[in-house]
């Protein structure tokens, strides 16, 4: 169980059609010398490699105070993590606030994306998986707040961060719930995990991920069935590789990476 979000379900059967890809092994350092466009000489940077780990690949990764752990301790092997927003339910159609009972169900459109993004994903192997233990998820009391609570559906839709229920932030409180999650999806065994869930821990999981706060909340959006993924350095420390990907919502799309 993550932080009553997510439940643990246990490992996929791998696929007879995946490829593993060997890790070449890592330097002892790199060094990199960084232009500005008025310096003349160069400003030599030095990254101590960890044994195994993925080489850097593109822009700040793996440099220390370049990016947040979210484990705070070493792990085994890098990780790639896999985020797939649940299919259409009757409240998102409705454009109404879920809340965490299984009063929303999905629709005939959300099953349908939750089979696309099945066999979107059908080459991919998962050594576990985890999802949430809403109904909607697997194939927050829910309530009409824009008319029952109108005040505080303005507040919840323009200033996320501070809306408060009974002295409750459940945004803040969102943040401490996927640093949780994301400790646990982590140090699990395993290098390549799916996470099935919902429109607002996804938010805080990607947001977290990437070192924002609460007031970034509506900063990030994820289609009904977007798939996104990360990648892991030993260090725990996060980089995105590919966000809300919908390609297979409109083709036979099948992913590889």
């Amino acid at each position: 169980m993550i932080c009553g979000v997510l439940t643990f379900r246990a490992p996929l059967a791998s696929s007879s059609s995946f490829t593993s890809i060997s890790k070449r092994p890592a330097k002892h350092s790199t060094r990199l010398e960084v232009h500005g466009s008025n310096s003349s000489p160069g400003i030599p940077l030095t990254a101590e490699k960890i044994v195994n780990d993925s080489s850097i690949t593109g822009g700040a990764y793996d440099f220390d105070r370049a990016s947040t752990s979210l484990t705070q301790k070493l792990l085994p092997s890098s990780k790639k993590v896999t985020i797939v927003r649940h299919g259409l339910s009757s409240w998102n159609e409705e454009s109404r606030v879920q809340g965490s009972t299984n009063l929303s169900v999905l629709t005939e459109t959300g099953v349908r994306q939750a089979e696309r993004c099945r066999k979107a994903l059908e080459n991919m192997h998962f050594d576990q998986c985890f999802s949430s233990p809403i109904s909607r998820a697997k194939n927050l009391e829910a309530v009409d707040a824009r008319e029952k609570y109108p005040k505080e559906y303005t507040t919840w839709r323009e200033d996320p961060a501070n809306f408060s229920v009974n002295g409750i932030y459940p945004v803040q409180k969102l943040w401490g719930t996927a640093r949780e999650a994301w400790k646990e999806i982590l140090l699990s065994p395993g290098e390549n995990f799916l996470v099935i869930t919902h429109k607002s821990i996804l938010r805080a999981l990607i947001c977290t991920a990437l070192g924002l706060s609460p007031e970034r909340f509506r900063s990030i959006d994820v289609n009904n069935g977007g798939i996104s993924v990360f990648t892991f350095n030993r260090k725990g420390e996060a980089m995105l590789q590919s966000l809300n990907m919908t390609a297979h919502m409109y083709s036979e799309h099948i992913y590889i990476y």
